[in-house]
């Protein structure tokens, strides 16, 4: 990123704060926490993926990095990235100084929260009573932001699309998440970026793939098979060997 843009972006930054309410703490359920440990054993021969995301992808982490483990060095920012708010903000941070060859990313379950300050659930989540974290509007403009900002590490870029709200979540509508996967789609279509559909794999999950009725995280075993899909795709946008 040369000064100029450096420069624009952070203004940039400055001005989606301004207009976005505080940031929550972004809940990771106690089963996923070993997904946010940087545990690959990185190998200097081999391309570096960069997974971005929330608890979903926390929880998928360590089967995405056994799987890759011989052809890349996988890793993930020890943070739950929330909402593309939370993403606007601490983006550069997350990137870091590596070279990344390929960014696997997701940001829309946060974003499409409603929360009020007296809710007692998790999170403070309220859809009867609260306002919605980041509206589809705001959503377009950050996540097009952050593309634009993923793009010029170089990187090889893979959406992967918001996976199901089920009925019954207390803070989320289900179906919300398929206007914020239609928003996310355009932007992918504009910057020519491959879709990973997690949205249609999980929607087809028996309820034990599931961590219980309105919980929008999965079991163990859910969480496998959302990884084994990433790692599989993933290796299809691998470098190739010469």
């Amino acid at each position: 990123m040369n000064k100029y843009t450096h420069f624009a972006f952070a203004i940039l930054v400055a001005i989606l704060a301004s207009v976005t309410q505080a940031e929550p703490e972004f809940f990771t359920p106690k089963k996923d926490l070993d997904g946010l440990k940087q545990n690959t054993e990185i190998q200097v021969d081999l391309p570096n993926v960069l997974l971005l995301g929330d608890s979903i992808s926390i929880g998928y982490t360590p089967v995405v990095i056994d799987l890759l483990k011989d052809v890349a060095n996988t890793q993930r920012p020890n943070a739950n990235c929330g909402s593309t708010a939370a993403g606007i903000k601490k983006i550069d941070s997350w990137l870091g100084d590596s070279n990344w060859d390929i960014i696997h990313f997701n940001w829309g379950l946060h974003d499409l929260c409603y929360r009020h300050p007296d809710s007692k659930e998790t999170g403070h989540r309220d859809k009867i009573n609260g306002k919605v974290t980041v509206s589809l509007e705001k959503y377009e403009t950050n996540l097009d932001a952050l593309v634009v900002r993923l793009k010029e590490t170089g990187a090889k870029l893979l959406w992967v699309n918001t996976t199901p709200v089920p009925p019954g979540e207390v803070g989320r509508f289900p179906g919300d998440e398929l206007k914020y996967n239609a928003v996310a789609a355009k932007i992918m279509e504009k910057h020519g970026i491959p879709i990973n559909d997690l949205h249609n794999v999980a929607a087809s999950f028996s309820p034990e793939l599931w961590q219980g009725p309105g919980n929008v995280h999965f079991s163990k075993e859910g969480s496998a098979q959302l990884g084994e899909k990433v790692a599989t795709f993933i290796k299809d946008f691998l470098p190739k060997e010469q």
